[in-house]
């Protein structure tokens, strides 16, 4: 079966930090510096991206520099969905990837838009690639 993909999606800006981006926007009229800021903040979320397919997880950053993670579905021990109130409204959060091969967080992205998708995509596949 060919690899398929099921989600590919940058970091939101408004909707993970609503009160950030509205701060931003105030400094624009106020100094200037909020363009700067905003600015920044968008070619971070521009070179963040999280690529799910039915095999693997792969997270990547970086718009000059180049940094790439990626997780067979088969190796995934856990995944963490954290959302704060505002996230949840947004419909937007943090997903965190464990495997059993290494100590700690895989791969984890914060702003990530509809999570539960994506932790439903991942459980979905693993349950189907466990090994015999």
């Amino acid at each position: 079966m060919d690899e398929q993909l099921l989600y590919d999606e940058h970091p939101a800006m408004f909707r993970n930090h609503p009160f950030a981006f509205i701060l931003c926007v105030i400094l624009i009229a106020a100094f200037g510096l909020g363009l700067i800021i905003l600015l920044i903040w968008w070619l971070q979320t521009l070179g963040t991206k999280l690529t799910v397919t039915n095999e693997r997880v792969t997270l990547r950053k970086g718009i000059l520099s180049k940094y790439t993670n990626e997780v067979y579905h088969t190796d995934i021990r856990n995944v963490q969905l954290n959302q704060s109130f505002f996230q949840r409204l947004f419909d937007v959060g943090t997903i965190a990837i464990s495997t059993a091969g290494q100590e700690g967080v895989e791969i984890s992205v914060e702003g990530i838009p509809h999570p539960q998708n994506v932790r439903d995509i991942i459980d979905t596949h693993r349950r189907q690639k466990k090994p015999s």
